[in-house]
């Protein structure tokens, strides 16, 4: 017979074990299967370890620049092999902890490729490969293997993998995705990147800071295109002027393999053509959802360009098969997913639950500087029919920003000039990442102008520069 549960849960990403473990506090008896990863993308080849590799480009970038501090540091290099090495170690430590999660909660992991064979069943078969392309990665001890399990309630969370443009798919070698980028055998001399999303920004700086001439490629007439304008082009001048190269409305038609670099022929957008050699290239023009090969459409869940539709609590329209996380759509976030899970799992218990309010979902990008936002820009504000009022403070005018060394930043916030509701803000800057959470529970409380006010913003603090930018956009700005 097979093994019965109530919930079982496709995908051991952020999503899919935040969800398992929410269903086993709440009585039910859980199962998450995954094909290689506990933790999924994000604790082993996206959130995490890309974090690691940062933090040692934040470190080494500071110890280039000890003299402005006052300090002296001789003899400055790295080992390439070492900042890798620590990336993977940081990785493993959290994955060894959803191990743990799962043992302390109760719930089985098996371990296989699950398909959907029928309401209430998956059928588990042996992994052929990993998400690199390698052999299947072995089971953690006490998973459970192939086999058919039953449950009332499947819940799917397999994630997403990375695009591919037709013509310029990734080889693992010349022309890489996140996966090979976050394990370098060597530092390119040159890098190309194609895509200046959040991926892609992280990884030009990343390489940037450890020697390598890097050229970004967008199609779009921004880099960061969900980020407001204005503080996409304040990023814009600090990645130049640290060195990185950005081509915006330019599109890569087409790469040539040499035996160790790549030569891409580049539409300038203004009717010419260029080309770029360079040693290694990146695509991070987006990702996919792996939503193919789980019988989903032979029972009648929707699937639109890879996208798996939901009615926002998870529910597919299938009775017993829902679906949240990247494979549910935009924004691909960790954090989006884990939210999505929770809800799902709450709504199948009968819990009151409200349905995930994407506006609100905070995103971030973890480079030098720091980009972080939530809510409207002010161009989908505009085109939404608000009438606005527009704050903007500068790090120059921040005491702790300057005793950091930190001046060059900005906050803007963006109101409903009727109503006083906080709209949407927008950061650009040292720490801005940690900053932006204050905005996020702000929003959710419905707050306004007049409470942002009347808080009490501690001193010294880069916070101070949040208070700022609301009082500036009604004429009460205090430092500026």
């Amino acid at each position: 017979m097979a093994d019965t549960y109530d919930i079982i849960v496709i995908g051991a990403g952020p999503g899919g074990y935040v969800a398992a473990i929410r269903a086993a506090q709440l009585g039910f008896k859980t199962a998450v299967v995954d094909r290689e990863h506990l933790g999924g993308i994000c604790l082993n080849w996206g959130c995490i370890p890309t974090k690691a590799l940062l933090r040692s480009a934040e470190i080494y970038h500071n110890m280039t620049h000890a003299d402005a501090y006052g300090l002296s540091a001789t003899g400055i290099g790295f080992d390439l092999g070492k900042v890798v090495g620590r990336s993977r170690g940081v990785s493993q430590q959290l994955v060894n902890g959803i191990g743990f999660l799962m043992k302390k909660n109760k719930i089985d992991v098996i371990w296989g490729e699950a398909k959907i064979t029928k309401v209430g069943e998956i059928a588990v078969v042996p992994a052929t490969k990993s998400a690199m392309g390698k052999p299947p990665v072995p089971a953690p001890k006490g998973a459970k293997g192939p086999g058919t399990y039953q449950a009332k309630h499947i819940i799917v969370a397999t994630g997403a993998r990375p695009r591919a443009l037709p013509g310029i798919e990734p080889d693992g070698k010349l022309i890489q995705t996140y996966f090979e980028a976050m394990v370098p055998q060597a530092m390119p001399k040159s890098l190309l990147v194609m895509g200046s999303g959040a991926i892609g920004i992280e990884f030009a700086y990343f390489y940037r800071t450890m020697g390598a001439e890097v050229t970004v490629v967008e199609v779009l007439r921004q880099i960061l295109p969900v980020e407001d304008a204005e503080i996409a082009a304040f990023a814009r001048k600090r990645f130049e002027k640290a060195g990185i190269k950005i081509m915006t409305g330019a599109k890569v038609t087409g790469v040539k393999k040499g035996e160790n670099d790549i030569t891409a022929t580049i539409d300038d957008g203004k009717g010419g053509t260029l080309t770029i050699t360079a040693d290694r290239m990146i695509s991070a023009v987006g990702v996919v959802g792996n939503s193919e090969n789980l019988g989903l459409e032979a029972l009648g869940v929707k699937i639109d360009r890879g996208i798996i539709a939901t009615d926002g609590f998870g529910r597919t329209g299938v009775d017993g098969i829902y679906a949240i996380g990247d494979v549910v759509g935009a924004p691909m976030l960790a954090h989006k997913a884990e939210h999505e899970g929770v809800i799902c799992v709450e709504t199948i218990k009968g819990m009151h639950t409200h349905a995930l309010d994407r506006a609100m979902i905070p995103g971030c990008t973890y480079c030098l500087p720091q980009i972080a936002s939530v809510g409207l820009t002010e161009a989908k504000a505009k085109e939404a029919g608000f009438e606005l009022k527009v704050g903007r403070f500068p790090f120059v005018g921040n005491g702790k920003a300057i005793a950091l060394g930190e001046p060059e930043g900005m906050v803007k916030t963006i109101f409903d000039a009727k109503t006083g509701q906080l709209l949407g803000a927008h950061m650009v800057g040292a720490e801005v990442t940690e900053l932006i959470q204050g905005f996020v529970v702000a929003m959710n409380l419905e707050t306004t102008e007049e409470d942002l006010i009347n808080a009490v913003f501690p001193h010294p603090t880069l916070s101070e520069t949040m208070h700022e930018s609301v009082l500036d956009a009604y004429g009460r700005v205090i430092h500026t």
